[in-house]
């Protein structure tokens, strides 16, 4: 019977021996890299990592960290690991494309986008998404007042991945100055990457 996934990761080991292999009950032997290999097409059957990124209008900060993560995790060969999105907390932008500041800014740096327009964060996105990401404090507090409760701690601020834990993504709606946006996002965004990939 086919499965859809390679059996190898189906075996219970015993014990890890010499040179990079593990036996099994079965007695086959079989290397680190096809273990690995066969979790992470496991992980794509069961589970993929589903990250939110939140921000007051979903057209500046939340939708160039998006792409620029969905980027990241593409360049990395794990875009099928991964789901990711963004939304806002208010609905003051809601249908609306990103804002041309963060078009230009993508374009600039080479990075693709793929079609997209602003939504709304709803309640039960608490349940389909493992982290939720806002970009500064009051994205957080938002957050928390659509959700009402954190008891798995999915929340979080983009910089939190970072030295610069507890402080906000520079907001370009005030200033337009889109470059200490894009310089604050991608470093949030490598930590962040970092972070989830540590262990595959």
């Amino acid at each position: 019977m086919d499965l859809g996934y390679p059996m190898y990761v189906m075996c219970r080991c015993n014990k890890l021996i010499a040179n990079d292999y593990l036996e099994v009950e079965q007695s086959v032997f079989i290397s680190h890299e096809k273990v690995k290999e066969g979790i992470r097409l496991l992980r794509g059957k069961i589970h993929m990592i589903r990250v939110l990124f939140i921000c007051h209008g979903n057209i500046c900060r939340s939708t160039m960290a998006q792409f620029v993560m969905e980027d990241m995790v593409k360049k990395a060969g794990l875009a099928d690991d991964f789901v990711i999105e963004s939304a806002a907390t208010s609905g003051e932008e809601i249908g609306n494309p990103p804002h041309h500041g963060t078009v230009r800014k993508m374009n600039e740096m080479g990075i693709p986008m793929r079609p997209h327009r602003a939504v709304r964060m709803r309640r039960d996105d608490y349940d389909k998404y493992d982290y939720i990401i806002g970009m500064d404090k009051w994205n957080e507090k938002n957050i928390m007042h659509i959700i009402g409760s954190d008891p798995e701690n999915k929340v979080s601020s983009l910089l939190d991945y970072t030295p610069r834990k507890g402080q906000d993504i520079a907001d370009p709606w005030y200033t337009g100055n889109f470059e200490d946006t894009y310089r604050d996002v991608d470093e949030g965004c490598r930590g962040l990457f970092d972070f989830l990939t540590k262990d595959m």
